[in-house]
């Protein structure tokens, strides 16, 4: 009997193999809308028999004599659980089984053999046991030994401290994740503070800048304007159907190196694989996608190795068009629930897509919204060293695009609530400097929408160091792009200013750092309470230690993803931003406040991130914007009892 091409997301075996109920509200697949049906599933060989015995005497199936089994599905029921377990929509009830109770390792058919071993979702290498290798089809396709995953780990980190270069690394670990998906994972969130810095910034920057050499295998989807019309189809075309998170650019600002075109796809692979690693986010619940309309960057545009368009950048009533087919058709494809996060567009388009789909998606902008979340998480935190509150501080910016005007509102809604005043009055404490110097009332005829709010009266400014000096702020926060902007004369000024004065300089990569931590502890003389967006080792200065942070918005974002998937959120409010800050800021303990740290270390993370979702979760409760219904009564331990799992099942 020939083999049926199942929907493999729809297919349920009830009883062989239970799978947990779905989140409710969850956009489900048309296919598991139908009601009862049967569908043939052609078992390997040295399974037929067995399993169709099985099958039929646990499910009354009909067997094939060729070796099929006809299995029933059913539709999942759709009563409200306060309950979740085995992972945010676990279709096949992988995490739902315990580490000693088998699964099955289901593709559009059992997996078994040489195709087993090339499927990253499934395969085990070494691990798979002696058992397993008998029932499928693995004899002689894999060495004799049979190793833990544990040993897999260790043997695999040998290997990568061998590297020298980190793009090496990036590679080895993105050929890792392509072969090996649980494997993958468990380096990743073993080594977390180790391998972060390889598989994003800054490593990140460097393999999007070489992507086009380096591309080997899609790793998401590439919708471009040939797709114009047709974007629907594109999405249908992955092979996942229940998609919770995606991860979009169209890689017109990434990081600090501006229009890299089609091979910003680095950023949403990167940015998701921390989803699952950080967040507990299933990684066949992520889809990453670049939206590609062309790019301005002369050296793409004419290196041979560009996989992209090869066309100038399409703007206005095109760009758009396509934009918002592409939110339409996500919507349509996945329902209203799934998290939409925008990553490294222009500050244009940006703030323009933030408010346009913010009422009708639930969309939330890392570069806005997550480091506006992490930066107030720190000075939350620094408050302890220098005592007082918000309001008591004044802040420079150097930098206005989406970080900076993001950062700055977020803080001034923090010191709104906290001090209950008009939000106006809590913004003129906050100034910004741009590539023209202060921004004042007198420019603000001449400048951008999102600017306008930060133009106080005062004359104008041109530099940097002057600014300083007139302003007089407690904490300079530098987000512009700019390497070395932070110069001696400005630090040394700050620490004239203040006994301890806060510096965050926060660009990425490390080479566009505003200054180094070695620079920031050096000339204000031990006294600067310093993080930076990129990793900075730990600096000696006169007998102490000091370690500096870093401000990296993957504090942020897998939990708050997390609380808005499992709460059900169909919008993203800024009430629940204040939450996830307070929420890191509170995992801060003494023995971090000694050694300098303002963020809490990142071998914690899945600890945070559960705390972060459960607090964002609240909020949406709160807020009347959750659907999942009735709320869970320990939100933490739901957070955490949702997450994904990367160890290894075992094989029926």
């Amino acid at each position: 009997m020939a083999s049926f091409p199942i929907d493999h997301h729809s297919l349920v075996v009830s009883k062989l193999n239970p799978c947990p109920k779905p989140l409710v509200g969850h956009h489900a697949s048309s296919d598991m809308l139908f009601p009862s049906r049967l569908l043939p599933v052609v078992f390997p060989r040295s399974l037929r028999a067995s399993t169709t015995r099985a099958l039929s005497s646990s499910l009354g199936s009909k067997a094939d004599p060729n070796g099929s089994v006809l299995i029933e599905t059913t539709t999942p029921p759709a009563e409200p659980t306060p309950d979740v377990t085995g992972g945010v929509q676990d279709v096949y009830g992988e995490d739902a089984a315990t580490e000693d109770m088998p699964i099955t390792p289901w593709s559009l058919s059992v997996a078994s053999g040489y195709t087993l071993l090339r499927d990253p979702h499934h395969n085990k290498g070494l691990a798979f046991s002696q058992r397993e290798r008998d029932a499928h089809y693995l004899r002689g396709l894999l060495p004799p030994t049979v190793i833990s995953q544990d040993l897999q780990v260790k043997k695999m980190m040998h290997t990568l401290r061998h590297y020298q270069v980190p793009l090496q690394r990036y590679m080895a670990m993105m050929d890792l994740q392509e072969t090996n998906e649980r494997l993958f994972y468990k380096l990743l969130i073993e080594h977390v503070e180790e391998l972060l810095p390889v598989v994003y910034t800054p490593t990140v920057g460097e393999a999007c800048q070489k992507y086009g050499s380096i591309f080997l295998r899609p790793q998401g989807l590439f919708i471009s304007l040939k797709e114009k019309g047709k974007i629907l189809e594109v999405l249908r075309n992955w092979p996942e159907k229940n998609i919770q998170v995606i991860v979009v650019t169209d890689g017109e600002r990434i990081l600090g190196l501006g229009d890299l075109g089609c091979q910003g796809m680095g950023i949403p692979v990167g940015k998701l694989s921390l989803y699952t690693a950080l967040g507990g986010v299933r990684p066949s619940a992520c889809l990453p996608v670049t939206i590609d309309v062309g790019t301005n960057n002369e050296k793409l545009l004419n290196d041979e190795f560009y996989i992209g368009l090869r066309q100038r950048r399409a703007t206005g009533e095109e760009y758009s068009e396509l934009m918002h087919e592409f939110m339409t058709a996500v919507k349509q494809n996945y329902g209203e629930k799934v998290v939409i996060q925008f990553e490294d567009f222009a500050n244009h388009n940006a703030f323009d897509l933030l408010a346009k789909y913010g009422t009708t998606h639930l969309v939330f902008n890392d570069d806005i919204q997550g480091t506006a979340s992490v930066v107030l998480a720190g000075l939350i935190g620094a408050l302890r060293f220098v005592g007082g509150s918000l309001a008591n501080h004044r802040f420079l910016f150097l930098g206005a695009g989406e970080a900076g005007t993001g950062i700055a509102e977020l803080i001034a809604l923090e010191i709104s609530k906290k001090c209950q005043i008009p939000l106006e009055e809590a913004r003129k404490n906050i100034w910004l400097v741009d590539s023209k110097g202060l921004i004042v009332s007198s420019r603000k005829e001449s400048i951008q929408h999102f600017k306008k709010p930060w133009a106080h009266d005062h004359k104008p400014i041109k530099e940097l160091a002057d600014a300083v000096k007139a302003i007089k702020p407690t904490v300079l926060i530098g987000t512009s792009g700019v390497g070395q902007t932070f110069t001696q004369e400005v630090v040394e000024t700050m620490a004239e200013l203040n006994e301890k004065p806060i510096i965050l300089s926060l660009s990425n990569p490390t080479s566009q750092s505003e200054c180094t931590a070695e620079q920031a502890y050096t000339w204000s003389k031990g006294r600067a309470i310093f993080a930076s967006g990129s990793p900075f080792p730990p600096v000696e200065y006169e007998g102490k230690t000091f370690v500096p942070g870093q401000a990296n918005n993957a504090y942020i974002f897998p939990g708050f993803g997390l609380g808005l998937i499992m709460s059900g959120t169909i919008r993203v409010h800024d009430d629940m931003l204040l939450a996830a800050s307070e929420a890191l800021a509170e995992q801060l303990m003494e023995e971090h406040y000694e050694k300098g740290m303002i963020f809490p270390p990142f071998r914690n993370i899945r600890k945070i991130s559960a705390r972060i979702a459960a607090k964002v979760a609240a909020k949406a409760y709160e807020l009347g914007l959750a659907t999942r219904l009735p709320q869970p009564k320990e939100l933490e331990k739901c957070a955490e009892s949702s997450m994904y799992s990367p160890s290894y099942h075992s094989y029926r």
